[in-house]
This record gives C-alpha cells, sequence and structure tokens, in this order.
C-alpha cells in the first residue's frame, strides 16, 4: 500500500469542501484535481494553485511566488503560484485562493475547448473569395 504524503492530505481537506478533491503523483510531486478538474500542484513540500492573466495579480499582490523549474540550464515559470502561509491553516482561509484557481482551470479548460484560432493565409483566403 503506499504511503501517504502529509501535505497531500491536508491540501485535499483543505479543497474538499469545494468538491470532489483527487491527487496523483507526477512528476516527483502531485497534481490536484476538484470536481476532475486540474487545479494544483505540489512539488518541493509546496502547494501552487492555477493562475491566469487575470488572476495572477492576487497572487503576487499577496506575496505568493510562481512555480519555477529548471529545463535545459533555464529557468522556466509555469502559471502556478504558492498560496499565503495562512490559506493553509483552514479550508475556510483556503477558499478564496481556491476560487482564483478555478476559475484560472475553467478558462483554460474553455480556451482549449474552443481550440485554436485557424490562421489566415492567402491560399485560404483565394479558397473564399472563389
Amino acid at each position: 500500500m503506499p504511503q501517504s504524503d502529509p501535505l497531500v492530505d491536508h491540501c485535499l481537506v483543505l479543497l474538499a469542501p469545494m468538491g470532489e478533491a483527487r491527487a496523483r503523483r507526477m512528476f516527483g510531486g502531485y497534481g490536484l484535481t476538484l470536481d476532475g478538474l486540474f487545479l494544483a500542484i505540489i512539488a518541493f513540500n509546496r502547494l501552487y494553485l492555477k493562475a491566469n492573466d487575470e488572476t495572477r495579480t492576487q497572487f503576487a499582490d499577496a506575496g505568493c511566488e510562481p512555480f519555477v523549474y529548471q529545463a535545459k540550464g533555464k529557468p522556466m515559470t509555469m502559471s502556478y503560484w504558492t498560496v499565503p502561509p495562512q490559506a493553509l491553516e483552514s479550508p475556510e482561509l483556503m477558499r478564496p485562493w481556491a476560487r482564483l484557481a478555478l476559475q484560472a482551470a475553467l478558462r483554460a479548460q474553455a480556451a482549449k475547448r474552443a481550440g485554436p484560432a485557424k490562421k489566415v493565409t492567402r491560399r485560404t483566403t483565394a479558397r473564399r473569395r472563389s
């Protein structure tokens, strides 16, 4: 039987009031979902919630830090941010931060479903004219 991780278990408890929270191992850490929507990672013993252009400022203004890792000798920043330390104290204090992550995850899912915008080329334009 796999040994549980206390931080993962704690984060699942913090997110549970908002829906079905689950964790799975990935890349030496964990990915967390809420009602099947990927919204957080746990890496290097820290929780990082999903952020986007609309929510990133709130994380930064609260003194949170982005998830940064090294790839080919260069720092790579992902759209996941730590939470303020007090948010880890209770589900009530986590709720506003989890809502921001949920908002970012829903927007990312909607953008993915919409697919990439079609690239207009001369050939495409010429076909439309015929």
